[in-house]
């Protein structure tokens, strides 16, 4: 079944305000899969409702200007990336829900926690709750509530109004492909509408027929994390300095065929699944890898594990065409080292990118979230970490497990988490899409 979203609007009256705001003003309604997101306790009526009583135009004004950032940049270490992200930062005198808004690309959440009782807030928000859904459900439910506003302000004769120009814009940028692009790297960079760095953002889409569209993209968000902005020549730079001999034609041959869709499921159990299938079609079992198995899955040798690793500012494999290409790991430890392989080989079989780069990030994207949980269930795959554990989740037996398979202990902690086993300490939302 379909994930359904809908933003409502059902009008009030209001005395006093701007024009937009009068008529706009409305009990205003998130709901998905049955979930009020928006619910809360009204002092003024002691009820519970379904939403506030907000100005829908601010809201719409918001969405309208943080589209872009909504719909492609990840959780990040971007400065203002809360105020582009949560709805409690809107301001104008309202209390708005306490509800964060975020994507990995493919799937966007929006998750609804509960605000704390004041004497001087007549409105408590009591959802607590983690919707996801498809972007393009998430795009269509934004795009429904804007053309109402904008219909609303039409019947009650307010015009030339500021969010009218805003999705004017928006409507105009989302159809031309060039605009489209630019502005999409600029969210990814984690910067507002024309406010990012039009060199950094000219240097990518340079670079992206050599490196790969969807790989500039991943060294935008990369970079938003507080990375360094590497280009074509950069990357070529290090990759002959301190990368590996690799051939992609030695690499295994993909394994993506018959998985379900990004949008349809998240990005974990995407990865979980490839890794299996590998595991499955290869006759590895549930063994440990040793190095020499998985650096010639991945088309290089052992050294790239074993010898010196002078570091890097991220892993990854760029190619010169199918038969060379140069592996770089970003990590000085073993088990990094061999985590980063693990991913740059989900890159390559399971992503299956255009273009010449495969690149592993800090990044939140949905690529990079699938490369994680794909190394970690290829390098430890859970049925025996589960055996072995039995029941004993103490972090003791979780090291044990980790030193037989050659992870860290944060691999093996990750996948209990996502398998249920371990309870999460706080809400995830990095993996929440």
């Amino acid at each position: 079944m379909q994930p359904a979203l809908s933003i409502t609007a059902d009008w009030e009256r209001l005395d006093e305000g701007s024009p937009e705001e009068r008529a706009c003003f409305a009990a205003i309604g998130i709901l998905c899969n049955d979930h009020w997101l928006t619910e809360g306790h009204d002092g003024f009526v002691n009820r519970v409702r379904t939403g506030p009583l907000v100005s829908a135009y601010h809201l719409a004004e918001w969405l309208a200007w943080n589209w872009w950032r909504l719909r492609w940049e990840p959780r990040s270490n971007a400065p203002d990336w809360v105020l582009a992200h949560r709805m409690a930062t809107i301001g104008e005198g309202y209390v708005w829900p306490n509800i964060t808004i975020f994507s990995d690309g493919e799937r966007t959440a929006l998750t609804a926690k509960p605000t704390a009782s004041r004497p001087v807030t007549a409105f408590r928000y009591i959802s607590d709750y983690a919707a996801v859904v498809p972007s393009l459900v998430f795009e269509a439910a934004v795009d429904q509530f804007a053309n109402q506003i904008l219909g609303q302000l039409q019947a009650e004769h307010v015009r030339d109004t500021n969010l009218e120009r805003l999705w004017s814009e928006l409507t105009n940028e989302r159809q031309d492909r060039g605009a489209s692009r630019r502005r999409k790297l600029e969210a990814l960079l984690g910067a507002e509408p024309d406010q990012g760095d039009v060199a950094a953002i000219d240097r990518l889409l340079n670079d992206g027929p050599f490196l790969g569209e969807r790989a500039v993209e991943e060294l935008a968000a990369e970079r938003a994390q507080g990375g360094r902005l590497l280009t074509a020549q950069a990357l070529q730079d290090i990759a002959d300095k301190v990368g590996f001999d690799c051939s992609p034609r030695d690499a295994v041959r993909p394994v993506s065929d018959g998985f379900p869709l990004p949008r349809d499921v998240p990005a974990w159990k995407l990865g979980a699944e490839a890794a299996r299938a590998l595991r499955e079609r290869e006759g590895l079992g549930d063994a440990p890898l040793d190095d020499n198995r998985l650096a010639a899955l991945a088309g290089t040798k052992a050294v790239a594990l074993t010898g010196d690793c002078p570091g890097s500012d991220m892993s990854f494999a760029l190619d010169r065409d199918q038969t060379e290409s140069r592996v770089v790991l970003r990590s000085r430890w073993p088990t990094g080292r061999r985590f980063e392989l693990a991913r740059l080989l989900a890159d390559r079989i399971v992503a299956l990118p255009q273009g010449r780069l495969h690149v592993a990030t800090r990044a939140y994207t949905y690529r990079q979230k699938m490369q994680r949980s794909f190394a970690a269930e290829f390098l430890s795959p859970f049925a025996a970490v589960d055996q072995m554990l039995d029941g004993d989740y103490s972090a003791e037996a979780q090291q044990d497990v980790a030193q037989h398979f050659e992870v860290s202990e944060l691999t093996i902690r990750t996948l209990l988490v996502n398998h249920h086993r371990l309870e999460r300490e706080e809400l995830d939302e990095t993996t929440a899409a």
